[in-house]
């Protein structure tokens, strides 16, 4: 797996979610329940369409860590996934494929299919930074830092037992470390 970085500029992040809203609107679900919630993609691509209808909360059992974790739909993000389940059958995958398993049944797209989603619209928007599914993640949690600087709840929310392991995760560490030797002398 390659390091992947968060989307620190906000004028990038608000580009490169535009260009998905307007290319493709599941790729877009995707990339918002990302930014605003931070879990892992493979916690993403298994939501079916029952876990966020007229829901507040997602109630995820996380993949990796088998973990219960139940966080907040932000409102803008619910108002986004309710436009877009309309018609949506509650057993549907949320990030839905149009490729069919072998015995006809709906999937969800695949993590290589999300990484090339995403690294196609970063190129498209000339983005320079490596990208991946992961910088979703690593995103939310820094801007969340940025705003709220609570290393604490990003511990919480990413199942850290370290604050340095959160801080670097999310590039606050190189970004420290940056600006030190910048100005080194």
């Amino acid at each position: 797996m390659r390091f992947v970085e968060p989307i620190r500029d906000k004028e990038q992040l608000e580009e490169l979610t535009q260009y998905l809203k307007d290319h493709n609107q599941r790729d877009y679900i995707m990339w918002m329940i990302g930014i605003h919630i931070g879990i892992r993609i493979s916690d993403i691509l298994n939501l079916r369409v029952k876990d966020v209808r007229k829901q507040t909360h997602l109630k995820i059992f996380e993949q990796k860590t088998q973990k219960y974790k139940r966080v907040i739909i932000p409102p803008k993000l619910r108002k986004e996934l309710e436009e877009f389940i309309k018609g949506k059958k509650d057993k549907e995958f949320l990030i839905i494929s149009r490729q069919r398993t072998k015995t006809g049944k709906q999937r969800a797209i695949s993590r290589k299919t999300a990484w090339a989603n995403i690294n196609k619209a970063a190129q498209e928007i000339g983005y320079r930074e490596k990208i991946g599914t992961h910088s979703m993640r690593k995103t939310f949690g820094y801007h969340y830092y940025k705003k709220f600087n609570s290393v604490g709840d990003l511990m919480v929310l990413f199942n850290h037992a370290e604050e340095a392991t959160t801080l670097r995760y999310i590039g606050i560490v190189q970004d420290q470390l940056d600006a030190n030797m910048s100005n080194l002398y």
